[in-house]
């Protein structure tokens, strides 16, 4: 993980590499997907403290699919904005199947 990448577009081919195995990619979409849900009920109920909980449930779910099932390290760690963009980008592709787990 030592190259640099230049833009997003040249990172997500990267990202979508690294999260090749499929309970990988269902632990990140089900933690992406609570991590929405407590942003939504954080803003309905003005609960937000609750929004507190985001980073333990997302990255979590994240560490476990990278550490136990894809075995490297979560691309967070190196370069963070990108990996935070192509989270959801991936989220959203998985959820309208034009990728697959």
């Amino acid at each position: 993980m030592n190259k640099q990448f230049q833009s997003f577009d040249e990172f997500y081919p990267f990202y979508l590499k690294e999260h090749s195995d499929k309970t990988n990619r269902l632990l990140h979409f089900i933690g992406t997907t609570l991590v929405i849900m407590i942003v939504i009920g954080a803003f309905l109920t003005n609960n937000f403290y609750s929004l507190l909980y985001c980073p333990f449930v997302g990255y979590g779910f994240a560490w476990i699919g990278h550490f136990r099932f894809e075995k490297n390290k979560p691309a967070t760690f190196k370069y963070p904005l990108y990996s935070f963009r192509a989270d959801f980008l991936m989220w959203w592709q998985l959820l309208t199947r034009k990728l697959y787990f």
